[in-house]
């Protein structure tokens, strides 16, 4: 230990004496091990935000959205398609043996939306209660919409923590009443926010459910109009058993409606875990690209080292030749000069993480992109730099242990 006490102190040393050249070669290094940093902390990052961005969703849900169409082109489809109407739900889960629950929505047209305190210009939509759990919703006070306020009509309400602090700004939303359009409703329920990042994923529009109002769905189709020739529902998902898979389910789900709605092209599938595959998908590519940015930086970074120790080999010939002379073996030779590429690349590294840490922070502030700091991050980076230092320091040391004393001694 102290033996390798001393040589790290003689290696920090040497480099600081030819500092700036020492930094040169420490460049390559530091982009190298910076980029592995930033590589390793957004794509974790945004791992990790479609994990999120997918549970609003559920991972195995199958979702069917309708698909809007005005004017002439409706009339045209609606000879054919009465649209998503909770009959195709009906028949999906009859049909479908790997169908185990379902939910269903359908949006109001909202022309007036207020408490007794404020007003709001929130979502509302009618839903089944199976909706708390196929979207992983929470309800943080009171309770979400049961069967029988399905079945009564009950004139109720669980609204989300932006429309709770715009409308109840006290706090005392739950046993109060809003107004919707003409229908007065009792808030029941608030539920527990939910901090997406984003408004989509690949494309697809997520909920928002903490600016949204939920009410019993027949509540909603009794209760309110809506325009001529509206399909009953406008969307509705499908809980797949364990084991199906999704692409598979989706096949089959879309076989089903197209033969009910006549062939027409009046709704799309959405399959979550598909929408996982290609984020993952194109994550990899990602990667792959970053690693080779990385890989190209440190491969410059340990050509660096080597070209700075063989420049010391050759500087410090006579300082070979009197340490040989003086009883010092080939292998304390060869230890020397290997201490100083490692140390080399260990400053490097530790100066890299620092700059990948900055990367990502200044990419997740102007990119918008997400970041997770990661120990395995800071162990890639470690192992990298330590191994790019041995490997590019080996020849130079080899060749120093190798100095014939006595032609090192009289070298000028």
């Amino acid at each position: 230990m102290k033996k390798l006490k001393t040589s790290l102190l003689e290696a920090l040393e040497q480099l600081w004496y030819h500092r700036l050249r020492t930094f040169l070669t420490l460049l390559g290094m530091i982009f190298g091990v910076g980029a592995v940093i930033a590589m390793v902390s957004v794509g974790e990052g945004a791992e990790q935000e479609a994990l999120e961005l997918i549970e609003s969703m559920g991972l195995r849900n199958v979702l069917v959205e309708e698909k809007q169409v005005w004017g002439e082109r409706l009339e045209e489809v609606r000879k054919h398609s009465v649209g998503l109407s909770l009959d195709d739900v009906q028949a999906s889960m009859e049909t479908l043996p790997f169908a185990t629950a379902y939910s269903a929505e359908k949006e109001i047209e909202v022309y007036a939306l207020y408490s007794r305190n404020s007003s709001s210009d929130s979502e509302v939509l009618g839903v089944t209660p199976s909706l708390l759990e196929l979207a992983s919703l929470q309800v943080a006070e009171g309770r979400w919409l049961n069967a029988d306020d399905d079945l009564y009509y009950r004139q109720v309400a669980v609204i989300g923590t932006a429309v709770a602090s715009q409308l109840f700004p006290r706090g005392d939303a739950v046993g109060q009443r809003i107004k919707v359009n003409h229908l007065w409703l009792e808030v029941v329920g608030v539920l527990e926010s939910k901090n997406l990042s984003k408004d989509s994923f690949q494309g697809v529009q997520l909920s928002g459910e903490n600016n949204r109002i939920y009410i019993p769905l027949q509540t909603a189709l009794k209760r309110f109009e809506f325009r001529d020739m509206a399909s009953e529902i406008d969307s509705f998902r499908l809980q797949l058993a364990d084991g199906v898979a999704p692409q598979a389910a989706a096949d089959n789900l879309s076989h089903l409606l197209d033969r009910r709605h006549g062939q027409e092209d009046d709704y799309n599938i959405v399959v979550p875990a598909q929408l996982l595959n290609q984020h993952e998908q194109t994550q990899r590519i990602f990667n792959i690209i970053m690693s080779c940015v990385a890989g190209i930086s440190l491969l410059v970074g340990g050509i660096g080292i080597m070209n700075i120790m063989l420049a010391t080999v050759l500087e410090r010939t006579n300082e070979i030749g009197l340490l040989r002379a003086i009883g010092a073996t080939q292998n304390n030779v060869r230890d020397q000069f290997i201490v100083e590429s490692v140390t080399i690349a260990g400053i490097g590294g530790l100066l890299g993480i620092v700059l990948g840490f900055t990367l990502a922070a200044v990419i997740s502030t102007f990119a918008g992109w997400p970041v997770a700091w990661s120990l395995n991050a800071v162990v890639v980076a470690v192992v990298f730099c330590t191994a790019t230092g041995l490997i590019f320091g080996i020849y130079p040391a080899i060749k120093a242990s190798k100095l014939d004393p006595i032609t090192a001694l009289q070298h000028d």
